[in-house]
């Protein structure tokens, strides 16, 4: 198995740049751990009927927001500052588009205690909440591997959370026909199971936020870009 190349960076004879360099990534993966805490609150408060927490998921959107802003400047003042090149400009770079991924993730979970504060004032769906409950660990188990993938510059580890997307994509296919089947055939409950779509969908770009994690990690370490890349093109690259 291929190894982390977490070691290729923070090699510099600046210890500034060094610290500059530690200091973006730990403030990325600060604001990784922060809205994958919302995801698991957001579900948690749909699931449990919890409009409280669920306040304080989107109240803590705010601080997400104000995170991506302040590393997005951190990042910017590095390429002023240090002018990176090479490797060290791919990860300044990739982070500053990963932290708006991540700000998206954060969107989304706003999103889904939006529809938990509703469907604790209107009632609870009837179907949607197992459903619920794995798709929102699937992707909250990706989202955590990628940020790890991140730290350790695992280029494999990011490979297979690629793969995991497309499981994700066929549990929200699968959950979505199994919703509409149930609104055929009682159309009283279609505004409630209209939520859980939402939510659902909502989970299943979560998915998608990771997987573009997962590739910006495989161009930080393998210095190739996998964006619209088949599996089996993006295997061959790091299987060199």
């Amino acid at each position: 198995m291929k190894k982390g190349k977490d070691d290729v960076y923070g090699d510099h004879i600046s210890h500034q740049f060094n610290d500059d360099l530690a200091a973006l990534k730990s403030d990325f993966l600060k604001m990784g751990g922060m809205v994958e805490q919302q995801i698991n609150d957001a579900v948690t408060a749909l699931i449990e009927n919890d409009g409280n927490l669920a306040d304080e998921v989107r109240t803590k959107d705010k601080v997400v927001d104000r995170l991506e802003m302040a590393i997005d400047e951190e990042a910017t003042q590095i390429i002023a500052r240090r002018q990176p090149a090479a490797r060290d400009l791919r990860l300044v770079i990739s982070v500053i588009k990963m932290v708006a991924d991540l700000e998206r993730v954060g969107d989304e979970a706003k999103k889904i205690a939006k529809f938990a504060i509703s469907l604790s004032e209107e009632g609870q769906a009837p179907r949607g909440y197992v459903e619920v409950r794995h798709i929102g660990q699937h992707v909250a188990s990706m989202l955590r591997d990628a940020l790890d993938a991140f730290a350790r510059l695992d280029s494999e580890q990011a490979l297979r959370i690629m793969k995991e997307d497309k499981r994700v994509d066929e549990e929200y296919q699968a959950a979505i026909r199994t919703l509409i089947t149930f609104m055929m055939e009682d159309a009283r409950n279609i505004s409630r199971c209209m939520s859980i779509m939402w939510v659902l969908r909502a989970l299943e770009r979560v998915g998608d936020h990771a997987c573009n994690l997962a590739e910006h990690v495989i161009f930080m370490a393998e210095g190739e870009d996998v964006r619209h890349t088949p599996l089996e093109e993006a295997e061959r690259i790091i299987g060199r």
